[in-house]
């Protein structure tokens, strides 16, 4: 890779964390080159970003960014995966270890100024998505204006059954 193509990269990655709210450091190796490409489709499809990169650029693409703490975690072959949504980078890669355990590790990631080992970002992977979250507080608010509908709505439609009873009983 000439000098030119590696500080390309090295720019889009570092813009690429400076945009980001969760980083996943992953360590692969004996991944085909169709696993890779299905991971990075299925990163896109929730709005998050896979590379493959070389160590040292990772490193110099972290240095000015919140995730410069993550620099000694790029060792052996190691790719990241990063999101907008904090949840959306930790959930993909943790679904992409179960199905290839011999092949992906999740090795440490970090969300905004917090470091979190691979437990961390499992756990992190199991709390809804911002989307789901936001689904959820709109159903949250809309229920008690059904409820209050609802209630308003009883004593009319109580009144027209009386009635109805009433004019029934009296033919």
């Amino acid at each position: 890779m000439d000098r030119a193509k590696k500080e390309a990269l090295v720019a889009e990655l570092h813009e690429a964390f400076e945009g980001a709210s969760t980083v996943v450091v992953t360590h692969q190796q004996g991944l085909t080159v169709s696993e890779v490409s299905d991971l990075r489709a299925k990163m896109r499809e929730e709005g998050a970003g896979f590379k493959v990169t070389k160590n040292t650029l990772a490193k110099i693409a972290l240095e000015g960014t919140k995730f410069e703490y993550l620099k000694d975690q790029f060792t052996g072959p190691t790719a990241v995966a990063y999101s907008n949504d904090p949840v959306a980078a930790a959930k993909v890669a943790t679904a992409f270890e179960k199905d290839q355990k011999e092949k992906f590790t999740i090795i440490a990631g970090g969300m905004d100024q917090t470091a979190m080992d691979a437990a961390g970002v499992k756990a992190l992977a199991s709390l809804p998505s911002l989307d789901e979250l936001r689904g959820k507080i709109v159903g949250l608010l809309q229920a008690p204006a059904g409820k209050v509908v609802g209630t308003l709505a009883a004593p009319g439609g109580q009144l027209a059954r009386v009635f109805g009873a009433y004019g029934a009983s009296a033919d």
